[in-house]
Formats: C-alpha cells, sequence, structure tokens
C-alpha cells in the first residue's frame, strides 16, 4: 500500500498542511472470534466487543458482549450472552446500549445482565449507537433509513430519510451527529456508495458532509477533530481518512468485513473488528 500526502494529522488537531504519513503498524490481534462488530473502550481500561456469531439478521440468541484490555488480550469471552445479532454500541453512566435488530438492549454493566430491552417500532437493521450530550441514545436504522432516539425510556424516530443514505455508524462532533452513510440499496443490493452525512442534534435536516461523492459502504466512523474523520469500508475494507470536503485517503487496506471501530487519540491506536475474518486488530496510526 502506498500512502500519499495527505492533509489531515491523527489526532484531535486542527488540518495542518500536507505531510507525509508514516505507514500504519500493527500493535496486537485477537482471532478466533465469532463475528466481531463493534468494540467500545470504557474509562475502566476494557473494550467492549459485541460479536453477531450467527444471522446479522435473525434472532437466534446466539449474539454476545466480550471483554478484552485495551492491550489486546482477553478477559471474558462471553460477559453477557442471550443476544441476538449485537453491532453498535454506547456506554451510559452504568448502562451498555447495545443495537440488536430491531430492539436497543439496556445492560446493567455492575451485574453484566440485561435490564431492559427497547422494542424499535418498524425497525429493520439497528445498526450503531451513540450518546447526545443531553441524554439520548440514537441509534441508526440502516436498512429503513431512520435513526431513532430513547429518551425517558421511550424510542422516538428523531430523523427518516434518504439523505441519511443509508446510516450506520454515528459520531457526535459539537452540536451535530455525524453519520457514516453505508449507501442506498437498488433492487435490495447494496451500491457501496456511502458518505459521510450531518444532521443537527438540534433538529433539522440531514445533509452531506461536504461534496457528497460516493466514498464507500462506511460503517464504522470517527471524529478526530478539525475537521477529519476515520470511516471504515464494509463491502471493501479500507480505512480511510476523509475530510470536510468529503476528500478522502486510504489509510489501511483490510479484507472486507471491516466494521465499527474505536480510537484512541493520545496512544494514536485504532482497534478494528473483521467481522469475516473473526479477527480483532490494533494499528497505531502515525
Amino acid at each position: 500500500m502506498s500512502v500519499r500526502p495527505i492533509a489531515l494529522a491523527l489526532s484531535l488537531a486542527v488540518l495542518a498542511s500536507p505531510v507525509a504519513a508514516a505507514e500504519p503498524r500493527k500493535l496486537w490481534e485477537i482471532g478466533d472470534l465469532r463475528q466481531p462488530e463493534s468494540v467500545l473502550p470504557a474509562s475502566d481500561g476494557f473494550v467492549y466487543v459485541s460479536l453477531v456469531a450467527g444471522s446479522m439478521t435473525e434472532k437466534d440468541g446466539v449474539g454476545f458482549i466480550a471483554k478484552t484490555t485495551v492491550d489486546g488480550r482477553m478477559i471474558e469471552p462471553e460477559w453477557v450472552s442471550g443476544l441476538n445479532a449485537p453491532k453498535g454500541m454506547a456506554l451510559v453512566g452504568g448502562k451498555l446500549y447495545v443495537a440488536d435488530i430491531d430492539e436497543l438492549v439496556e445492560i446493567d454493566v455492575a451485574s453484566a445482565k440485561v435490564a431492559k430491552r427497547y422494542p424499535a417500532e418498524g425497525a429493520g437493521f439497528l445498526n450503531d449507537v451513540v450518546a447526545t450530550p443531553d441524554g439520548r441514545v440514537l441509534v441508526s436504522d440502516t436498512a429503513k433509513n431512520v435513526i431513532f432516539a430513547l429518551k425517558d425510556g421511550a424510542m422516538t424516530r428523531f430523523a427518516e430519510g434518504l439523505e441519511l443514505n443509508g446510516p450506520n455508524g454515528l459520531a457526535i462532533e459539537g452540536d451535530r451527529l455525524i453519520i457514516a452513510g453505508f449507501g442506498p440499496f437498488v433492487d435490495g443490493k447494496p451500491t457501496g456508495e456511502g458518505h459521510l452525512v450531518e444532521l443537527p442534534l438540534a433538529g433539522g435536516k440531514a445533509q452531506p458532509l461536504g461534496s457528497g461523492a460516493p466514498i464507500g459502504a462506511l460503517d464504522g466512523l470517527v471524529v478526530l477533530g478539525g475537521g477529519g474523520y476515520l470511516a471504515t469500508d464494509y463491502l471493501k475494507g479500507p480505512l480511510y481518512l476523509i475530510d470536510a470536503s468529503g476528500k478522502h485517503e486510504q489509510l489501511l487496506a483490510l479484507s472486507p468485513g471491516s466494521a465499527d471501530l474505536s480510537y484512541d487519540a493520545a496512544s494514536k491506536t485504532a482497534v478494528l473488528p473483521l467481522n469475516h475474518e473473526g479477527k480483532l486488530v490494533a494499528y497505531r496510526l502515525d
């Protein structure tokens, strides 16, 4: 892979002038995992990993959550079981919220037990989860072009429409929601023509972030700050660096199935689930 000059520093920094980026360096790997889909670091030093372990869409009860350390040691292979096809996650206080096909599952972290399940009426494929500063928990529905919101125990539709571009990964940046679009479907098949979308948290119309030119089947999303974003392409695999104009650069060649990553700015470490390969891999991005 050749890495061309890029205009973004891989940290929470303002856009800089073009510099040559160093080749990403692999730090560790955990294998023999059953369809890892999302990784979420916690302040206690653990990383939560959602594992589908079966069908992405069927309520088969075989999905679960694992716990690892930030340096790649497995702690609890099946920390919480009995889920269906768990995907994106968000921590709010002592609760872990998990997207699970057509419901948002609330797990009590202290007891490692499912506390509540919140059905999302009409949902087709709940995918990523993010918490807002005002206490809402938002969850994307890629199949139905909907963003659901959980507030005070009630699930409502926060936004919907084709302009959400098949919403997959979610992230908060200031007063807006940034969405990684998986792209539209034609005759039930993904086009892979996704791009980044922005949506005001106060409500309003979603619009492309930047040009709206197709990038890929975007899945995991990280806001770097200063107009920079990391996103994975689930269908083709690469990790992209995207700027606020929509221009993108491949940082890392990965296999198809790269999904909902995490990124630690202090250590410049990205942890990526490779769903098809059954692996978690960590890279230092300089």
